[in-house]
């Protein structure tokens, strides 16, 4: 962990070496695994997204510039994929962790004392196109889209669920709403429901979220609120679901997002949609037999590491954003080390300066005219013999 930790602060304010791959040593497209590889000084930071069974993120770190990805395709397309990704050198190996989108749920409180839950959207039976023809590597950007296997309501007969992929080279911030604040070591998904059509009235959505933590660790969810929102206006909640050490507050993972999500394309302050988590829970569950986190975590997974989840869900009280316009955006960060936090700009800086000032210099210049004025009031008068 503090191998980590040193590991970041090396690569702190410096460029990586990012490269995307597409199934590394499988020329199938019948299934997805993007492997994105970032680049440090002494160091690579491997993202390894994929939509067998349920869409996944798996993070990992390694104390090796030259570290390397392995897959065992038959192994990992099988009932028992314990085993099929692994790292070379397994030994630079310092961090890994994992963050999987479940389920999402519909749900609605039109005319009723308590919300109604319709049939559940579970994502390891959806079908995923291939991201392959998605693949922008000068952008490093990718997009995993899918509909249900079976969907006998016809909701998405005109829609589709996309989880966006961008990886970054450097830091910076991104220019759309709501316009994160991001890191070297970090990527960002966007989650995007579009055309999907409701089931009820004023329907709202959730995302249910895993995430999977070696012993020693554990996730906790943040809270910073600050009184500048000059990059996402009207927002001024930022949550974070922070991987920490059990004896150490610092974190080694997190999970980033502003508290909303948008309603438009390309968004705007008005286009927002209330975003909020529900409590985080410890997940007894296991994850589905396929997914790319039982190939490399193995079948300690719900012994040897810890499983959480919360449910992330958007929208108001009557579902009126989704309900007009069909489109719903929710943007995060995944990384490593602690979460990018905002700090005010030189303009906001500056304006309060101004704001700030201003009483105190008009206080000073009266302070002046009075005490002058004084002296001149007494200087008027003649000494008496």
């Amino acid at each position: 962990m503090l191998l980590l930790a040193a590991l970041l602060a090396a690569a702190g304010g410096g460029r990586r070496e990012v490269s995307m791959q597409y199934n590394p040593g499988w020329n199938n497209s019948s299934v997805n695994l993007l492997h994105v590889r970032a680049v440090g000084r002494d160091d690579t930071l491997h993202y390894v997204w994929s939509s067998i069974g349920a869409p996944a993120a798996l993070l990992v770190a390694t104390a090796s510039a030259s570290s390397a990805l392995r897959v065992n395709w038959t192994r990992l397309l099988s009932p028992a994929p314990a085993g099929a990704i692994w790292i070379e050198p397994p030994g630079s190996v310092v961090y890994s962790t994992a963050v999987v989108f479940t389920k999402v749920f519909e749900y609605s409180k039109a005319d009723t004392p308590e919300e109604l839950f319709y049939p559940t959207y579970d994502l390891s039976g959806f079908s995923w196109d291939s991201v392959n023809g998605t693949l922008n590597h000068t952008a490093l950007t990718a997009e995993f889209l899918g509909v249900p296997a079976s969907d006998p309501s016809g909701s998405f007969s005109n829609g589709s669920l996309a989880f966006r992929v961008t990886a970054y080279e450097a830091d910076g911030r991104d220019g759309p709403l709501p316009s994160l604040l991001h890191t070297a070591n970090s990527s960002k998904v966007e989650f995007v429901l579009a055309g999907v059509a409701p089931r009820g009235n004023g329907s709202r959505f959730a995302l249910e979220v895993a995430t999977v933590e070696e012993a020693g660790a554990a996730r906790r969810l943040r809270s910073a609120r600050s009184i500048d929102d000059e990059y996402t206006p009207t927002i001024f909640e930022t949550l974070s679901l922070a991987a920490e050490a059990r004896n150490d507050s610092a974190a080694l993972s997190f999970l980033q997002w502003k508290a909303t999500a948008y309603g438009s394309r390309s968004p705007k302050r008005e286009d927002g949609i209330r975003c909020r988590p529900r409590s985080l829970q410890a997940a007894n569950w296991t994850l589905p037999a396929s997914s790319v986190v039982r190939a490399y975590f193995g079948e300690g997974l719900g012994s040897a590491y810890t499983v959480s989840a919360i449910n992330i869900s958007f929208g108001g009280e009557d579902g009126e954003v989704y309900q007009e316009k069909r489109y719903l955006s929710w943007s995060a960060l995944l990384g490593f080390g602690q979460p990018p936090k905002d700090t005010f700009s030189l303009l906001v800086i500056s304006i309060m300066a101004v704001a700030l000032g201003t009483p105190v210099v008009l206080l000073l210049v009266g302070a002046v005219v009075v005490l002058f004025a004084q002296r001149k009031r007494y200087s008027e008068y003649e000494p008496i013999n």
